[in-house]
């Protein structure tokens, strides 16, 4: 595991196990009501970040991007966790049909991907989870969260003091 803290709230993953652990390790802050809209390229890790939100969570169900299905339910865990890919859709008016307004904000947590083109009909307190590829480096990525409400910052805060004592390191800003 060679998952790095670049200051607060930056992170930098040599891989795709770097990415579930930070996963796992955030889940460690989510509670009912909380929403992440995962941000970045097709392949940058969202999905693999996720997996690790889950498995922290305690599900052990398999996690697979929802794109075709839209939403998945993982819902072994101490929370349930709702991951929705919103790809394939071209229109604000079709997110009434995923069910994300039945639970977004609400019950458990949501994980958006592709969640930032509907931002304006979604909601105004997310946490954006910014995943991007490093130039040169095939399997790293820096990852930043950025908080847009109390409740985000405060999630921004919890999960950026988890990484910090899960990595035994003091957390400075």
């Amino acid at each position: 595991m060679a998952l790095t803290r670049e200051g607060c709230c930056r992170y930098h993953s040599q891989g795709q196990q770097d990415t579930e652990y930070l996963g796992e390790v955030m889940s460690t802050a989510l509670v009912d009501g909380d929403v992440l809209v995962l941000t970045g390229g097709l392949g940058v890790g969202k999905t693999h970040l996720t997996k690790g939100v889950a498995r922290g969570l305690g599900d052990g169900h398999p996690v697979t991007s929802p794109t075709f299905a839209l939403m998945a339910v993982h819902d072994g865990g101490r929370i349930p966790l709702f991951h929705f890919d919103l790809y394939r859709l071209e229109h604000a008016y079709e997110l009434e049909d995923t069910g994300i307004f039945d639970v977004l904000g609400y019950e458990g947590a949501c994980l958006l991907e592709w969640g930032e083109q509907f931002q304006d009909e979604l909601t105004d307190e997310y946490l954006s989870v910014t995943i991007s590829r490093i130039e040169g480096e095939p399997d790293e990525r820096a990852i930043e969260l950025v908080a847009h409400g109390a409740r985000p910052a405060e999630l921004a805060r919890a999960i950026d003091g988890a990484v910090c004592d899960a990595l035994g390191i003091a957390c400075e800003g």
